[in-house]
C-alpha cells in the first residue's frame, strides 16, 4: 500500500501525514465523492480545512476506520 507515489514530488503517500481527497481515496481505495462526504462530515476530527480544500490526517483517519464497522 505504501507503494503509491506522487508524482510531482516522488514522496510515498504512506509516509506524508496530511493528504489530499484524491490521495486519500487511491491510498485506502474509497471513491473521491464518499472521502469528501467523509472529511465535510468529520471535520476536525480526522479531516481540515486549508484554504479551499479539505486535508486528511491519514494516521487519524486509519484510527476511524479501525473503530468504524461501515463507511
Amino acid at each position: 500500500m505504501n507503494e503509491i507515489k506522487k508524482k510531482d514530488t516522488g514522496m510515498l503517500i504512506g509516509d506524508k501525514y496530511l493528504l489530499s481527497i484524491k490521495e486519500a481515496g487511491e491510498y485506502f481505495n474509497i471513491g473521491t465523492k464518499k472521502m469528501r462526504r467523509l472529511a465535510e462530515d468529520n471535520l476536525g476530527s480526522f479531516s481540515v480545512f486549508c484554504g479551499n480544500r479539505y486535508l486528511i490526517i491519514r494516521t487519524k483517519f486509519e484510527e476511524f476506520i479501525c473503530k468504524t464497522s461501515t463507511i
